[in-house]
Order: C-alpha cells, then sequence, then structure tokens
C-alpha cells in the first residue's frame, strides 16, 4: 500500500508551519548522519536492503542520538525551543519535505512510524517539555 495516498498532506503542512527553519535543518542533518550511522559513509546498503534508506523508527532514533552528540545535556532545550517534543513532530517534519519532494518515502513507510517511538523527557531530560 502506497503510504502517500492515505496522507493527509494539507493537515501535514499546516502543522510543519509551526517549525522554525532550524528545525527542519536539524532534520536534515540528522537524516544524514542517521542514513551514515545505519549504511556508512558511502551509503552502500547492506545486503536486502534498500540503498540509504531508513525507517522511521531508525530515523526517530538517530535524530535523538544526533541532538544528545550536538547539544548535550542542553539536547532537550534547544529541541524545544524549535518546538520538537515529541516523535510525531520529526514525522510531520520528514512529511512535509516528502510533500515538497525533498525527500522519498517508499511504499512501506508511514507518518505513524514516528509514533510514539521514544518519550522526550526520559530521553533529554525534564527541559525538554517545558
Amino acid at each position: 500500500m502506497n503510504s502517500s495516498s492515505m496522507v493527509d498532506w494539507p493537515a501535514i503542512r499546516t502543522r510543519a508551519s509551526q517549525f522554525p527553519d532550524e528545525a527542519f535543518e536539524f532534520v536534515r542533518e540528522g537524516l544524514r548522519h542517521t542514513v551514515e550511522s545505519f549504511h556508512g559513509s558511502t551509503g552502500q546498503p547492506n545486503p536486502g536492503e534498500d540503498r540509504r534508506h531508513i525507517s522511521g523508527q531508525q530515523l526517530c532514533l538517530g535524530l535523538k542520538n544526533f541532538a544528545l552528540q550536538r547539544y548535550g545535556m542542553l539536547a532537550g532545550v534547544v529541541l524545544a525551543r524549535w518546538q520538537l517534543t515529541r516523535t510525531e513532530d520529526f514525522g510531520t517534519i520528514v512529511y512535509s519535505m516528502i510533500d515538497r519532494k525533498e525527500l522519498r518515502a517508499s511504499d512501506k513507510d508511514s507518518i505513524e512510524d514516528f509514533k510514539g517511538v521514544f518519550d522526550f523527557a526520559e530521553a533529554f531530560g525534564a527541559a525538554s517539555i517545558c
């Protein structure tokens, strides 16, 4: 089933408009970081995998690690400043970028893949929910 036929693009566009440019740039850079983590810097896939593809869950975990590496103990504060307070927010940005043809989704991908992957307060501390 193609996930793009079931996505409410107007709702995605509306929700994504709340995020500043810095949040989009963070996701772009974090995506590169995550792809390199899974596929290496050359982007060569492991046997049986699509070239450079990662799942929504993998991206969420990669973005968590990227935020902690980049911002350390302030990661939650920085992400909250950009209105990123749950993994679903990452999905909204990603699907907004798919809508704008900056990224592609496979037939197996769904915006639901970003739902509840981890808890921001647990990952980044209580400051992430302010």
